[in-house]
């Protein structure tokens, strides 16, 4: 019998991701052992899941299922390996992609939802990203802020909405959705909506700037 080779446990960045965070992927997340969940194929598919669900979770297993990375600034640290599950969900309301088990016990998951958003699913789905890579990204784009960043300020709550972002644009690469990054001339916003949507509680609102930031540590690839 031919052993198998062993898997090297440093991740290759999928295309598609900024420079910094094909870094932060290579030298931050741990390519773990992962599922084999085509075996389960025929399994879902009796139980009403269809095959183009099947194809899509497998796909997405494919390209992400395994990585694990640092804990996110914000949703308790985020999923804790990037993988699927069986899809959940209708044909009438559409089907939602488990995206990685959670770090700890919580009121929410992480999904892949019908359009490939990457988001939450509490009481309502909340897609953070319209990607996966714009996790990844923003998981990315945070470690990197707290790196350089030379004062880091948290706002919670009602507060959130009274921040002002005149003369600051969108952070494309993050393609986000109900959650956004902002830069400006010095400094980076984060804003997290996901779960003041997904769980009906607005004081769960949240901001993170990163301040006195230069040129490098506002783009950093």
């Amino acid at each position: 019998m031919v052993a198998a080779t062993p898997v090297s446990p440093v991740p290759v960045a999928p295309d598609g991701l900024t420079s910094r965070a094909k870094r932060f992927v290579a030298c931050e997340g741990i390519l773990v052992a992962r599922q084999d969940i085509e075996r389960h194929r025929h399994a879902w598919i009796e139980h009403g899941v269809p095959a183009v669900e099947v194809d899509r979770a497998v796909a997405f297993d494919d390209l992400w299922g395994g990585l694990a990375l640092p804990s996110a600034p914000f949703y308790e640290s985020g999923p804790r390996v990037l993988g699927a599950d069986a899809p959940e969900g209708s044909d009438a309301e559409g089907w939602w992609i488990p995206a990685g088990d959670c770090r700890y016990s919580m009121a929410y998951g992480f999904m892949i939802g019908p359009g490939g958003e990457f988001g939450i699913h509490g009481y309502h789905w909340a897609p953070l990203h319209a990607s996966t890579e714009g996790w990844v990204e923003s998981l990315a784009l945070a470690c990197h802020a707290r790196r350089w960043a030379e004062t880091i300020t948290r706002i919670t709550g009602e507060a959130v909405e009274s921040l002002d972002l005149e003369g600051y644009e969108p952070v494309p690469e993050v393609r986000g959705l109900t959650d956004t990054w902002w830069r400006g001339k010095d400094s980076l916003i984060a804003l997290y909506r996901g779960e003041a949507v997904s769980m009906d509680a607005p004081g769960c609102l949240e901001a993170h700037v990163y301040g006195g930031l230069d040129e490098w540590g506002l783009h950093g690839g």
